[in-house]
């Protein structure tokens, strides 16, 4: 019933940007919490970035000063800004929603 769809990503050079969106298909506030984890291969999922519904964030200290997350509630949207990318941030991103609903994941590449 619930789908989440990123989109943004791609291949940027180390010290680029790049902005990934999640949209959902329901208001994201009736989440309670939105959240970006990444995964690259032979690791678990990391966390990222969390945001509350008050507003609240917190980063993993690996983005901290480099990714922003942010969500525009009028188009039902999640945003994460990557800022200052570097290769370690190389990864499947996806966008949790609630703590329990995942979307497929998108690929961000850092590599010159």
């Amino acid at each position: 019933q619930v789908q989440l769809v990123e989109s943004g990503g791609g291949l940027v050079q180390p010290g680029g940007s790049l902005k990934l969106s999640c949209i959902t298909s329901v208001s994201i506030l009736s989440f309670g919490t939105m959240a970006w984890y990444r995964q690259t291969p032979g690791k678990e999922r990391a966390f990222v970035a969390r945001l509350f519904n008050s507003g609240a964030t917190n980063y993993a200290d690996s983005v901290k000063g480099r990714f922003t997350i942010s969500r525009d509630n009028a188009v039902n949207t999640l945003y994460l800004q990557m800022n200052s990318l570097r290769p370690e941030d190389t990864a499947v991103y996806y966008c949790i929603a609630g703590g329990s609903k995942w979307g497929q994941g998108i690929q961000v590449t850092v590599s010159s």
